[in-house]
């Protein structure tokens, strides 16, 4: 068997080598010299090695998955990874947001249009300290336009204090936690005022207790593993593996997992070179979109053209939601072909600060109503 190759157990296959381990069959002749409780000891050893063998399997499963969404490891690979061919492929259905700007705007046919902006990775550049993740003055200035002309949310996985003292625009939506702590705006009023005021919806507000734990669990199990950074989001928490050793990553999802196993009411995902720890209800930053329509008074409305930028995995569940309403479209901040279900396409935080600046201009040149 080659190295590439996976070792899978059935539950039948694993049910019939145990039963063979006890059954003394017609075809042996020789009855069983073996002391008593040894078959029931051997048993057991070898479910643990059954169980040894699947762990592993999860485990370089991870890995393979860590490896295949790490961005700089993609900028590692020979180019041949992506024939000119696929790369056009992909261009052709994800064509660039700015190249289709006219084209966009002559579909949104007079309607609303509502911005929702992913932070990390597309208001500000991936970094390898997540505390250090500011936003431009430039693009500050641009999001501020933009939300005089259009209603606009941050959506994010980050908490909403943390996310609101990067953006500092007291006039936007704002969804933390993956769209589990959403606040509406509040411009005009003391922060204090502001954070109370503001409050519309927190669908896992019975998981903060856990979260906590969960959290002080993963500091202390993972300080072993050099350059791993455990964030706590307050409906959920996070590790960032961006500075962890490529060598040292299976040891690091062996960490989560032994955490995350007391809590079958929490999921693992994956994001850009960052785990998440979400409670397992059904809820993501497409809910959020749907919730933040409603809010809008725009939940059922023919008139709401929803536009929907990110970057990461979380990000999909938003884009699915507008490509399955048939309203908006989704644009995915990547240089690299992804699978996704986002209509277009932008290569960096630069180019999404030019397709907001576009929106806005164009929104000042129309008419008065």
């Amino acid at each position: 068997m080659s190295a590439s190759q996976n070792v899978v157990v059935s539950e039948t296959t694993r049910s019939s080598i145990i039963t063979s381990s006890n059954n003394n069959s017609s075809s042996s002749p020789k009855p069983s010299t073996a002391p008593p409780g040894l078959i029931s000891i051997s048993k057991k050893k070898l479910l643990k090695n059954l169980d040894v063998i699947n762990g592993g399997q999860r485990i370089n499963a991870w890995v393979d998955s860590m490896r295949a969404s790490s961005p700089t490891h993609l900028k590692s690979l020979p180019s041949s990874i992506y024939s000119q061919q696929q790369l056009n492929s992909w261009i052709m259905h994800h064509p660039s947001a700015l190249d289709m700007f006219e084209q966009i705007m002559e579909a949104s046919g007079g309607k609303q249009i509502v911005m929702f902006l992913d932070y990390d990775g597309t208001l500000s550049p991936i970094v390898d300290d997540p505390d250090r993740a500011f936003m431009s003055s430039k693009m500050r200035r641009t999001v501020k336009k933009l939300a005089k002309c259009f209603p606009t949310a941050i959506v994010t996985g980050r908490c909403i204090d943390k996310v609101y003292n990067f953006v500092k625009l007291a006039e936007l939506y704002y969804a933390g936690s993956h769209g589990m702590d959403i606040k509406g705006p509040s411009k005009g009023v003391s922060r204090q005022k502001r954070l109370k005021q503001s409050l519309l919806y927190q669908p896992a507000s019975d998981y903060l207790p856990m979260i906590d734990e969960v959290y002080r669990k993963l500091l202390e199990t993972t300080k072993s593993t050099p350059g791993a950074k455990v964030e706590n989001h307050k409906f959920c928490a996070s590790v960032h593996f961006r500075c962890v050793d490529e060598k040292k990553w299976s040891e690091l999802v062996q960490q989560v997992r032994s955490v995350l196993q007391e809590y079958p009411t929490l999921k693992l995902t994956q994001g850009r070179k960052v785990f998440e720890i979400r409670p397992m209800i059904e809820w993501d930053k497409g809910k959020a979109l749907e919730f933040l329509l409603e809010s809008l008074g725009l939940g059922n409305s023919n008139d709401v053209f929803p536009v929907y930028i990110g970057d990461d995995r979380t990000d999909e569940d938003a884009f699915k939601m507008l490509r399955d309403r048939g309203e908006g479209f989704g644009i995915l901040v990547s240089k690299f072909p992804k699978d996704t279900d986002a209509s277009y396409s932008l290569h960096d935080p630069s180019q999404v600060m030019d397709f907001l600046r576009r929106l806005v201009e164009w929104k000042q040149m129309q008419p008065k109503m």
